[in-house]
């Protein structure tokens, strides 16, 4: 199916509007939670900052790479598209199959999920709260996307503001409120104790790049972006700048006001801060803000998830009703909507299993890592064999840096296999399935 037959995506969004989706995509429930189990793994304040600045300075890299190839070869497919151009058809099916199956649908029902346990403590709904809350909101914020982007930016730009505000309001209370003297005390040495205390660099920089992830993610905006060969790489660097002054101001809150053995033995160090520097009040404050960070993941992986799916189906006759461009609303809405389904089953899953955050990401990490090498590769191969291929923005410092992304996305992938192992067969058994319906797509066509 022909782009041109199925409608196409139209420059709609400025700088500001790009800035605030891509933060919005990197600033999700994990800053809440992660900073605790990174202090944990390195053990002290100076390696704490410098592994979240390196997941910055590494986000920044990557977003260069990104840029390159987004402005080059533009299109809402994102890394299909780029993996597609460099590889072939049949690796980008599997990545575009894995992305909708797991990468993003389960990102989309797990931060659904989390919204639902902290909005069970003000309006509570029975034994499966969470479940009907995470239900409620898939539904709902499927709708407002499906109704088109205007809608989907709007409320985007709405839940960036007020995420990023209740992260300042965490700066506030560890810099200027509450102290080491009046917060948490730490726990007595080797009382219970995580798997992931001591652990090292490698498990730390899994966590940190997992809450810095999503500025990737901005590649399935590229083709929508006004002016993008100037603005996306604009765009990106401004939005991963912000997010590691933040995070990095938000880290030295959670330490300053609880103290660093406080907050590496904290099993909900954002809750620990507050509840030091406002007691109850600050716990139920603390609620909100992590149900308004879920909510801006959801939309925000709602927006680029569709955008992916489409991007398959136009190209595999098999699953060509995802591949339909609508007009009036600027939005793929049949791929919206199977990814709203899906989200869904997944929301029915963990109600049953009742399987959480951590196992998600634990499962979805080595693919991720995986098809991200191959991605940053695919520069190098596209440089090749397409060297006269207009390149409005070109990565600085080529080779060099492209290199370095490459190698890090490598040893990201050894970290994940090698801590968490046992879930990566799960990941590769949905590649596996992928794989048949790719035969069976071939013999379609």
């Amino acid at each position: 199916m022909s782009q041109a037959a199925s409608g196409a995506p139209r420059q709609t969004l400025s700088v500001a509007d790009a800035c605030a989706m891509i933060v919005g995509l990197i600033v999700g429930a994990g800053i809440f939670g992660t900073p605790s189990i990174v202090a944990g793994a390195v053990g002290d304040t100076a390696t704490l900052f410098a592994v979240w600045i390196a997941g910055g300075l590494f986000s920044i890299v990557g977003a260069l790479c990104y840029a390159e190839l987004a402005t080059s070869f533009p299109s809402a497919g994102g890394e299909y598209h780029f993996i597609r151009r460099a590889y072939g058809p049949s690796l980008a099916f599997l990545y575009g199959w894995a992305r909708m199956t797991v990468i993003v649908a389960g990102s989309i029902a797990v931060f659904a999920y989390l919204f639902g346990d902290y909005m069970s403590r003000v309006i509570y709904l029975g034994s499966h709260s969470s479940a009907i809350w995470a239900a409620v909101v898939v539904m709902v914020l499927t709708w407002v996307n499906y109704r088109g982007i205007r809608e989907g930016k709007a409320i985007q730009n709405v839940f960036t503001v007020l995420e990023v505000g209740g992260l300042i309001l965490i700066v506030v209370a560890g810099l200027f409120v509450a102290s080491p003297a009046t917060a948490v005390a730490p726990a007595a040495p080797g009382a219970g104790q995580p798997w992931y205390m001591g652990a090292g660099i490698g498990s730390a920089l899994v966590f940190v790049l997992f809450t810095f992830g999503g500025w990737n993610d901005a590649a399935y905006i590229s083709a929508e972006v006004r002016d993008r060969e100037r603005n996306m790489a604009k765009s990106l660097l401004i939005a991963i700048t912000l997010v590691t002054l933040l995070y990095l101001l938000v880290n030295l809150a959670y330490v300053k006001g609880l103290g660093y053995d406080a907050m590496a033995r904290s099993d909900a160090v954002a809750a620990d801060l507050l509840k030091a520097a406002w007691g109850s009040a600050g716990e139920k404050l603390i609620a909100v803000m992590i149900a308004i960070a879920a909510l801006t993941s959801v939309n925000g992986s709602i927006i680029v998830g569709a955008r992916s799916n489409y991007a398959l189906g136009r190209d595999f006759p098999l699953l060509s009703a995802l591949g339909r461009w609508d007009e009036e609303s600027g939005t793929p809405r049949q791929a919206m909507l199977v990814q709203g389904a899906i989200a869904l089953a997944l929301v029915g899953l963990g109600a049953i299993q009742k399987s959480g955050f951590k196992g998600l990401v634990e499962y979805s990490l080595p693919v991720f890592w995986g098809f991200f090498l191959l991605t940053g590769l695919a520069l190098f191969v596209l440089r090749v064999r397409e060297p006269d291929a207009p390149r409005p923005f070109r990565v600085p410092g080529y080779p060099v840096l492209p290199a370095l992304f490459v190698l890090i996305c490598g040893y990201m992938l050894y970290s994940s296999l090698a801590y968490h192992r046992t879930h990566a067969l799960v990941g590769l058994a949905v590649l596996g399935i992928g794989a048949v319906v790719l035969v069976l797509a071939r013999a379609r066509k």
